[in-house]
């Protein structure tokens, strides 16, 4: 099964600087922490691990860390910045792998690139046969955000500076909750064109699918410091473990 989005040399050429300037390199000391608190110095495998922006700092606190991504100009970017993470090509929605870990995760709205039901269905359940018996899957990604939309359309600025602008367009197909989008760039006389489809999850839904796979919620918060998921939030923090009836 490889019904995904793969970040191929156009993305990952901007990949660190992109992420830089969306706050999501500052921000990766709170998720380290939270992962780090919920595996206390265990193994953990990161699915869709790229750049490595969350699995070094974390492997640098004594987890041992593993990771898979389908993308290959990813893994060659994680390969030369670090020699300490074992990570290797696949496909996160349909892997096996020998050892069991303490802590699973999929972040920063990986989990969406994958575009049918059926695909991230089979994620939960790959993950859910690696964990540890006391091992527990965290997910992390946006609320869906759908107003705004005419006539299934909606452009959205994302950032200004005074060397930027970055633009998102989406194109909603409400039957297969998929968003269509492309991330335009615009810098000095430069334009890039980002492709990024998802299929967007409601935090219900990802539930019941969990269920599915013999997995129930433990937690679930608005942030990494432990802030509250309320009506208001604009994403989740969503952590999983073996149901009683399957441990």
């Amino acid at each position: 099964m490889d019904d995904g989005f793969t970040y191929d040399d156009n993305w990952a050429s901007v990949y660190q600087k992109y992420t830089d300037m969306r706050g999501r390199i500052a921000e990766a000391h709170e998720a380290v922490a939270f992962l780090e608190r919920h595996c206390s110095g265990g193994t953990a495998l990161e699915l869709g691990i790229g750049s490595g922006r969350v699995a070094i700092p974390l492997s640098e606190r004594s987890v041992r860390v593993e990771g898979i991504d389908n993308s290959d100009s990813m893994l060659k970017l994680l390969a030369g910045r670090t020699k300490a993470i074992k990570a290797w090509q696949g496909d996160i929605a349909d892997f096996t792998c020998a050892n069991r870990y303490d802590i699973i995760y999929c972040i920063y709205n990986t989990f969406t690139l994958l575009l049918a039901r059926e695909a991230q269905i089979a994620c939960l359940r790959s993950a859910a046969s690696a964990l540890s018996q006391k091992g527990i899957l965290v997910m992390e990604f946006d609320v869906p955000a759908l107003n705004g939309f005419i006539d299934g359309q909606k452009t959205t600025t994302l950032l200004v500076d005074h060397e930027n602008t970055v633009i998102r367009t989406d194109v909603h197909d409400s039957l297969k909750q998929n968003l269509v989008s492309a991330i335009l760039w615009f810098s000095d006389t430069s334009v890039r064109r980002l492709p990024q489809p998802i299929r967007y999850v409601y935090h219900q839904e990802l539930d019941t699918m969990a269920e599915c796979v013999g997995l129930e919620l433990a937690e679930r918060w608005g942030d990494w410091t432990g802030g509250a998921f309320t009506q208001a939030s604009k994403r989740h923090i969503s952590v999983y473990r073996r149901a009683a009836s399957s441990a």
